[in-house]
């Protein structure tokens, strides 16, 4: 497992595919402020919980400079049922390597139900205009952490 990021460190590029089929890229979004969170599989309970937090405060997280991205394993067309059952307006990105999750040491050895296992730990992660982690938040919670977030950065 690589080493956890902290505030400072720059974010590592990635090119994702998206749930509509588009190659997203962390440089592409250079200038403006980027939230990305990865979560362990789409139209699960907690994870929709969170994401439907985050699509409900997204107009007022873009109105403030950030745009979300929501990584998961998941292949694009789950993605895509995932947007359309529960109306996301997010960017969902598809990293079935788990690649782009383990460049941000979000794919490793946890805690699940008192035993240790391989898997992809909830993190969020806050990435300045200019490429640099401002926040790094590992084994976050699914329920209330898009108000703690938003609280973190100020907009509450």
């Amino acid at each position: 497992m690589s080493t956890r990021l902290v505030p400072g460190d720059a974010a590592p590029d990635f090119t994702l595919t998206s749930d509509t089929g588009e190659q997203v890229s962390l440089t592409s979004l250079r200038g403006r402020k980027v939230i990305a969170y990865f979560y362990p599989a789409a139209m699960t309970p907690g994870c929709t919980k969170q994401a439907c937090d985050f699509t409900e405060s997204l107009d007022s997280l873009r109105g403030a400079g950030y745009e979300v991205l929501a990584i998961s394993k998941d292949k694009p067309a789950k993605l895509a049922k995932f947007r359309e059952r529960d109306a996301l307006t997010l960017t969902l990105l598809s990293d079935e390597s788990l690649e782009v999750h383990k460049s941000y040491s979000a794919y490793g050895t946890k805690k699940l139900y008192g035993k240790e296992v391989e898997g992809v730990i909830r993190s969020t992660f806050v990435i300045e205009e200019t490429g640099v982690v401002e926040l790094a938040q590992y084994n976050v919670k699914a329920t209330g952490h898009v108000a703690k977030l938003r609280r973190d950065l100020g907009l509450d």
